[in-house]
């Protein structure tokens, strides 16, 4: 289990105990991360099956896989919440650092500072590790998270792309 140093300044900001914990993925989390994993893809319209969820299962449970994850879990212990996330190089400042590809808080929990509560075990893990930082990308029209992210990070002015392999020039 994550210890969280840090998500007392992150999580809402208030002296309210945390309402989540915070654990690597593991294989007892199988299905009810599936139907999270499919409730996130749909939400940023992502047509995926569930032979896409399995491989993403087989990266999480892979050690040798540069893709890891986070569930957090409601004092219940059910999963209410997860991140995935990698290490990435970043040659021009000659560092890696954490790159979060998924984050993803059930709709019955949002608003319970849970996605600051992933978001810190995030940042603690990059300092555990000694990278200086965790980057990630969002859909701007995600008013709610750019909220959240807006309060707790620092947004950059950098667009991204993507250039379909099969691209013609």
């Amino acid at each position: 289990m994550f210890t969280l140093p840090g998500l007392e300044s992150l999580a809402m900001h208030s002296t309210d105990p945390p309402t989540a914990m915070i654990v690597p993925v593991q294989s007892a989390h199988r299905a009810v991360w599936s139907q999270l994993y499919a409730a996130f893809a749909d939400s940023q319209s992502v047509a995926q099956t569930k032979a896409m969820r399995e491989r993403v299962w087989a990266w999480l449970q892979d050690p040798a896989h540069p893709v890891e994850g986070l569930i957090a879990l409601n004092v219940g212990k059910r999963p209410i919440g997860l991140a995935h996330f990698r290490v990435f190089p970043c040659p021009l400042s000659a560092a890696e650092a954490l790159f979060l590809d998924d984050l993803y808080v059930d709709r019955m929990a949002r608003g319970q500072g849970i996605g600051a509560a992933l978001l810190a075990a995030l940042q603690a893990e990059a300092v555990r590790r000694g990278l200086p930082l965790v980057r990630w990308s969002t859909l701007p029209q995600n008013a709610a998270a750019c909220a959240l992210y807006d309060r707790l990070a620092v947004r950059v002015d950098h667009l991204l792309y993507d250039l379909p392999a099969r691209s013609a020039f």
